[in-house]
């Protein structure tokens, strides 16, 4: 049976994790991990919902260890995890305060015991166990569940450090803006500093000063791993954030105008990491310095009239892009958009995706998103946008959209809002853009 180890370089004087200040070392960690695993229940599944990133990890370390399954829920609605509970009939849920899920026997991580003799092995864990279980975003449909070895995490872990250059000699300090539910999140602020003797710090900063403050509190190097909608909000806020070595985007196509202006405020450099839920992370970028994807080693590409596909050693089979994308050489591609990025006004073909970038790129917008609702009707569709721009007026953002768009184009209607609503990821659900669609539409029918 093969196997790879829970840490990458072992050092158990190393700190993993800060902690409301307090630094937490990898012997620590390994003392927690062997606590709880041996308070777990003898069931097949669980759902971590500890929001601490520490804590978390300590949950998917004893799981891991007892041969269990992490489920990593679309969303924490009660509806999302009633239908987990429905689906996954075994699964208990891992909390780390006294919350309690309908339907789910819910138990609270406990606080730290650690002992300062204890001399506990790193846990081998084999490559081919089902680690994880990630369901899709949901952003253009219901979500779909895709199971993760621990052989294709680790992997992907290690591949992506050594695309950073990250060396175990020269330790970094993760902060990351992203749940750790969330296989972008999981990936880049878990895998990657245990994959590599980096350490964390165990909150989610959401807010410019949170993040200032969260990276404030970890020595340095440091890097920042967050989304776009972050990037956008500390640029804007006009934040002095400390240094840190780089800054790590994913979950939304990032601007090279917004890159340009986060290296530059930040002085610092901005990867984009390119993924999906059901081959994980598989490419890397700078941004400001050029268009192409350069995939992680062990990759390789095919392209036929179907379109792209991917093949890696730890992937049971080739598996094809969501996205429109063409290869540009055997390990380099370009990203068109989404595969269902494509919409036809008026017997012209559009990208969604160009058209977001464009209106996001307008002096003011903060944030704002272009939607097409289903069609219903005989009449013509319409695309909608929806858009956070304080102090502008809808004619103002359309004025600018019309020297940069094709007219057939401009959103009819345009909504200014104070925000989107985003989930945890950055990410807009075609759920959540419907939702809101109909609570304006029922606004307007009641004059409010």
């Amino acid at each position: 049976m093969t196997t790879a180890a829970l840490l990458g370089p072992y050092h158990a004087d190393r700190v993993l994790a800060w902690e409301t200040g307090h630094a937490i070392t990898y012997s620590h960690f390994l003392s927690d991990v062997g606590a709880l695993a041996d308070l777990l229940p003898d069931k097949a599944t669980v759902i971590n919902l500890a929001d601490d990133r520490y804590r978390f990890l300590v949950g998917f370390a004893a799981a891991l260890v007892r041969g269990q399954t992490t489920l990593l829920p679309p969303s924490r609605a009660p509806g999302a995890l009633g239908q987990l509970a429905r689906d996954y009939a075994t699964s208990y849920c891992l909390v780390d305060d006294a919350e309690q899920v309908e339907h789910l026997p819910s138990y609270q991580i406990p606080q730290s015991r650690w002992n300062p003799t204890c001399t506990a092995k790193v846990p081998q864990i084999p490559i081919d166990h089902p680690a994880v279980v990630a369901f899709t975003s949901g952003s253009t449909g219901s979500p779909h569940c895709h199971s993760k070895t621990w052989g294709s995490l680790v992997t992907v872990a290690r591949s992506t450090g050594s695309r950073l250059g990250l060396k175990a000699s020269d330790p970094m300090t993760i902060v990351a803006t992203v749940p750790h539910q969330h296989m972008y999140g999981l990936e880049a602020s878990i895998m990657l500093p245990i994959q590599h003797g980096m350490a964390f710090h165990a909150g989610r900063p959401l807010f410019p000063e949170d993040v200032r403050s969260a990276l404030a509190e970890v020595p340095s190097p440091r890097i920042l791993v967050t989304t776009p909608l972050h990037i956008r909000a500390c640029v804007t806020a006009g934040s002095r954030l400390p240094h840190v070595e780089c800054i790590l985007s994913a979950t939304a196509p990032l601007a090279r105008s917004l890159a340009r202006q986060a290296e530059t405020s930040f002085q610092t450099s901005v990867y984009e990491v390119y993924g999906f839920t059901e081959a994980g992370s598989l490419a890397t970028r700078r941004t400001v310095a050029e268009d192409t994807w350069h995939v992680l080693d062990g990759i390789t590409l095919h392209q036929d009239s179907a379109g792209c596909s991917l093949q890696a050693p730890y992937l049971p089979e080739p598996i094809s892009f969501p996205d429109l994308v063409s290869m540009q050489a055997p390990h380099h591609f370009v990203l068109h958009g989404r595969g269902t990025d494509l919409v036809n006004i008026g017997g012209h073909r559009g990208s969604l995706s160009d058209l977001n970038q464009k209106l996001n790129e307008i002096e003011g917008v903060q944030d704002g998103v272009f939607f097409l609702p289903d069609d219903t009707g005989p009449s013509v569709t319409r695309l909608i946008a929806f858009v956070v721009a304080p102090g502008k007026t809808a004619e103002h953002i359309l004025s600018a959209l019309r020297t940069v768009i094709d007219p057939r184009f401009l959103p009819r209607p345009l909504h200014l809002l104070s925000k989107l609503p985003r989930n945890g990821t950055g990410k807009l659900t075609r759920e959540s853009l419907l939702g809101l669609l109909h609570e304006l539409h029922n606004g307007e029918r009641h004059g409010t």
